[in-house]
């Protein structure tokens, strides 16, 4: 395998890590409650998916 002939330094090795970060999940507004649910979903809380009531409101 190959070995590394020079040692990284902590600067080198931090910056290639400075990227491995979170990003927040894209949220819309649902159009029936206006509430904020991931797209493509139906919503947790009015239980509606394309104009369409899927699952029962609790």
């Amino acid at each position: 395998m190959a070995v590394p002939k020079r040692k990284m330094s902590k600067s080198r090795r931090d910056k290639r890590r400075a990227n491995w970060k979170l990003t927040a999940p894209g949220l819309v507004a649902c159009p029936q409650c206006h509430e904020l649910k991931m797209p493509h979903r139906v919503c947790p809380e009015c239980g509606h998916y394309n104009g369409q009531s899927v699952v029962a409101a609790e």
